[in-house]
């Protein structure tokens, strides 16, 4: 039966993840290298220590594709209450790095467990959602699944890592996917929407707008009995976040936090102190121009100008050397991995495979769309991985073990039944 399996191995979705790891590699090549050339195997520089990481994902790779693919339903909860573990014990054995306590610390090399808890909860989660009897429009269920997401959310935000730990509650689209009433997506995205807002309109000018929009739809709908209590009862909770929302900035948020607020709505902000970082990535990005400088060939790049380029700011090296043709190229490659997951994740015989592809996606595209966008100042700068792309282990091979089990899950698809 494994062997059937492997055989039925989706070689577009491996393809993808072979291009994506490659381009990643040569640009952490571009991004890091030095004026003494090395060998590409010198562990002592970045690249080196990379393409370290990637061969050991072969035999990973491997060893998902052999095992039975019924472990990962069966041991789910294991691999959560592992990831659990690991991320409770960071509180006493973790490496503090720029004031996060998300690292331990094994000689030279770093292991942020928050990546593999990904894999463990999307496990979980699909195995939860896999039971017949779950419903997620009944409130004991919605409970229990949220659970499942938000326990590591809140100890990596005790570490405190905001942008891992926001990562995570990209699975509500799974949810929303497998039944969840759909106004939890909408009122996450206007608490979003109103959170900006209020910090650069009056508050008591966005309710006004808000009242007279709920007064319209109130004598509007016709079609069902309208609740005058529960449309007093949502203005009331709607004013509450938004008049707040000045209190949680000055008071709750770290300066560093308010900083890069402040860049991306365009306050006045010192480009050579919180708004450097930004201001070089656009540079380097917009010097690309069409076609970029060519390979090995950037300026920015190659004069150090963008702090942390060969991790969180890895596609400044793709916009200012492969230009916008070249950036084009890697976003439609991530695009086509993101509709090809969701394509094999429908063609699922189980509820569990389903789920589970859902959220390697979800995963996959969150971490795609916050990385490139707060570079172009659509998004905070909240330090996330570009996958396949940002230097380190941790990431590469999470990523790795996440998209792989889905492909072995996959390729078992046939032997289901």
């Amino acid at each position: 039966m494994r062997g059937k399996s492997i055989g039925n191995i989706d070689w577009l979705t491996v393809s993808l993840y072979i291009t994506l790891v490659i381009m990643g590699w040569l640009t952490i090549y571009s991004a890091s290298l030095s004026l003494e050339v090395t060998s590409i195997f010198d562990i002592k520089q970045t690249y080196g220590r990379q393409m370290l990481f990637v061969i050991l994902t072969i035999p990973l790779i491997l060893i998902l594709l052999f095992l039975d693919a019924k472990i990962f339903e069966r041991f789910s909860f294991i691999f959560y209450g592992i990831g659990i573990l690991l991320l409770l014990g960071l509180f006493i054995f973790g490496v503090t790095k720029k004031g996060q306590t998300n690292w331990y610390q094994f000689g030279g090399f770093g292991f942020q467990p928050s990546e593999f808890v990904k894999t463990g909860t999307a496990l979980l989660l699909a195995k939860y959602l896999s039971f017949p009897q779950i419903n997620l429009k009944n409130l004991k269920d919605q409970l229990l699944a949220f659970g499942i997401i938000l326990l590591p959310v809140l100890l990596i935000l005790l570490q405190p890592d905001a942008g891992s730990a926001m990562i995570f509650l990209s699975l509500i689209f799974v949810l929303n996917r497998e039944g969840l009433p759909a106004w939890y997506l909408f009122s996450g995205f206007s608490a979003i929407v109103l959170f900006f807002l209020a910090l650069t309109i009056d508050p008591k000018y966005i309710m006004i707008g808000i009242g007279l929009v709920m007064l319209v739809f109130y004598f509007k709908e016709r079609r069902v009995k309208r609740n005058p209590i529960l449309y007093s009862i949502i203005f009331i909770v709607i004013a509450g976040f938004t008049f707040s929302v000045s209190y949680v900035y000055t008071t709750v948020l770290e300066p560093h936090q308010k900083d890069r607020i402040d860049v991306l709505l365009g306050k006045d902000v010192d480009i050579k102190r919180e708004g450097y970082n930004l201001n070089q990535s656009m540079i380097a990005i917009g010097s690309g121009g069409l076609t970029g400088k060519g390979y090995l060939e950037g300026t920015q790049t190659k004069g150090g100008f963008v702090p942390e380029q060969h991790t969180d700011y890895i596609f400044t090296t793709v916009g200012e050397e492969w230009g916008f043709i070249g950036s084009s190229i890697v976003i439609i490659l991530f695009v086509t991995l993101f509709l090809r997951i969701i394509f094999l994740a429908e063609k699922q015989k189980t509820k569990f495979s389903r789920v589970y592809g859902y959220c390697v996606a979800s995963y996959l595209f969150t971490h795609f769309f916050v990385n490139i966008a707060m570079l172009i100042k659509l998004f905070p700068t909240i330090g996330v991985p570009l996958p396949f792309f940002s230097y380190g282990g941790s990431s590469l091979w999470a990523f790795t073990i996440m998209l792989f089990i889905f492909v072995k899950l996959d390729a078992n698809k046939v032997n289901e039944w």
